[in-house]
Formats: structure tokens, sequence, C-alpha cells
């Protein structure tokens, strides 16, 4: 038997636990006996109902996780019992540009997620841990970090040696992208609402950090810092919220990588145009991306920041954490 989280209602504390039979591979499959899972804030939008066009009712939540795969089917080659795998997100998007096809198999939201002990996985589907990060680490990748990976190095125009990366907030995304920033020589701006966290990001590599609860304007701060010039890139996590300042952030001709959803708002699309930016939506990435991304962390060795770790029982409260926006880095449910 197998206990896998089931999400009743449109609201955390509906989620519960229900014992079910332990699937068996068939043809192209694989049967993970997944280790971990990590959150994301799509995670808490499904779970409470504020996804568009996703309803959370009868739905196995959370797209990001990793584990040890138990059993095969035939046919299979990529992986043996005993791999240590972690899944994609998009479970169709192998390599090459994303199509509207894609969207019918993401974890978590049109196709059940990992939040259970035990998950049926195409083979094509899966990628191999990092050996050396944990099950926990290796969980918070799927998402956030190959997110920051494709918004950094997968578009037309990439982060170089010498340039210029402005992340906002802590949360994961903004820290992977710090971590790659650094591993690519570029210099990295950081902002947050805390003065504590802004010292913690100063540990992994942010140069200059900026206070936007002190400097509430803090794209004017953005261009202080480059000498009135701007940043080359910026890792957009908020929204239309914050993406006006962003692009006033960005140098003439920079490019402002919009991932995230975390404010409401309308944006004045002239200065993108007066200010020739290059505004790049990025929707996580492809399994391709996945392992380029991979061959990285390993050759620097690149340990994900992880907030806190709770328990398969407590994931209630892990999305409750997640909820109240304190964390610092990734926040993980540890399954087996």
């Amino acid at each position: 038997m197998r206990y896998q989280a089931f999400s009743e209602r449109n609201n955390i504390d509906s989620l519960s636990l229900i014992e079910c039979d332990v699937p068996r591979p068939g043809p192209g499959q694989v049967l993970v006996r997944m280790k971990a899972a990590s959150l994301n804030y799509r995670d808490l939008l499904i779970v409470t109902g504020r996804y568009p066009g996703m309803e959370s009712q009868g739905l196995i939540p959370m797209s990001d996780g990793s584990g040890e795969v138990v059993e095969v089917g035939s046919g299979v080659s990529r992986f043996a019992a005993g791999a240590r795998v972690i899944g994609c997100f998009f479970e169709t998007w192998l390599g090459g540009p994303m199509n509207p096809g894609h969207y019918a198999a993401s974890l978590g939201g049109t196709a059940p997620g990992v939040l259970t002990e035990y998950r049926l996985f195409p083979e094509e589907a899966l990628v191999d841990m990092p050996a050396h990060l944990s099950f926990e680490e290796a969980s918070t990748l799927p998402c956030a970090a190959l997110t920051a990976w494709n918004a950094m190095f997968e578009g037309p125009v990439t982060v170089r040696p010498g340039q210029t990366v402005l992340t906002l907030g802590t949360g994961g995304v903004s820290m992977f992208a710090i971590q790659f920033a650094r591993a690519a020589g570029a210099e990295v701006i950081a902002t947050s609402s805390s003065d504590t966290k802004l010292e913690k990001v100063r540990g992994f590599g942010a140069n200059k950090l900026i206070n936007y609860r002190n400097h509430p304007e803090w794209d004017v701060k953005v261009r202080e810092l480059t000498g009135g010039v701007g940043v080359d890139h910026v890792v957009e996590v908020g929204g239309p919220g914050t993406l006006q300042r962003s692009i006033a952030a960005a140098r003439h001709g920079g490019s402002v990588h919009l991932i995230g959803v975390l404010s409401g708002g309308d944006i004045n699309p002239l200065p993108i145009l007066f200010n020739t930016t290059n505004v790049r939506g990025v929707f996580v990435g492809s399994r391709d991306m996945f392992e380029s991304m991979n061959r990285l962390i390993t050759l620097h060795g690149i340990k994900p920041v992880i907030d806190r770790v709770f328990d398969f029982a407590d994931a209630r409260a892990a999305l409750h954490h997640l909820e109240g926006a304190t964390h610092f880095g990734k926040v993980v449910v540890r399954i087996g």
C-alpha cells in the first residue's frame, strides 16, 4: 500500500492522506519511491483554488520531487532499479521550443503531482540527480532552479561574465538565480524587505543589496548602484506589481525575464519601447535544459538553499509556512 496527499476542497486544511495500492509500471514506465517534494507558490495557488484553469479537488499536489527507482517496465533503457532521479515539471517537454501541448502534462496541475509515496513516470520524464545532493536538495530543482536557468541561459540573450543581474526577494527562483549568476561570473544586485535576509544573501554571492522597504523606489537605487546605466538582466518574479520598476532598472537594451505572478497591477508599455527592453516570459523548462543545468550544478558543487524541511504528515503545515512568506529559499516535505 502507499499513501498520497489528496486535496478534497480548495483550501490547505482539506489536504488529507489516503491509502491505495502501489502501481506497477507498464511499458516505458518507471516506478519511483518518492523521497522528497518541494513547494512552489504555484502549489499554494492550486491547492487553494486560485490558479487559473486548475482544479485542486481530487488532485495529488506539488510538481517538484525526487526519489529512487524501485521497478521499471518493459522497454525502459534510461534507468534501472536503484537510480536516484528527479521528475520533470512538464512530462512531455523533452527539448526544443515549448508548445501548448506541453501544458497537458504539468505535474501537480494538469497531471498528478509528487506528494505521494510512489509515483509512475514515463522514463523520458526523469533525469538523474546530481550525485552531491540529498533527496531534499534535489527536490528543489524541477521548477525553481530550472526556471532561473531557463531565464538566464536558454533565451536569445543570455547572462555573460561581467554583466549585472538583479534579483527580487529571497524565494527559490531568486536564490538559484543568484548562485547561477555568480557561477557565470556575473555581478548580482539583490533586493529584499529584510536586512537579515539580505545579509544571508550576501553569503551566496550578491554583491550589492537593497532593502525595498527602505527604498520603495528601488529601481532608482539600482541605477544609482550601476552608475546610472541599469542592469543587464532582471529576474522578475513579482509580476505586474513590480514589472514597471524592473523595466526601469534595466539598462537600455537590457533584458527582463518575466517569471512570477506574486502581485497584481497594470503596466505602461511605453518604457519597454523607449528603453528597447527585451521582456521574455519564462515557464520552467525542458528536460534537455534540466540536464544542462544539472551539469553546471555538479561542476560547481551548487547546493540549493532550503529554509525548512517538514515531515510528510505535516504537508499542510508546510503549505501554511509557504503562505506566511517568511521563508528564505525552498520549503521541502520529506516523504520517505
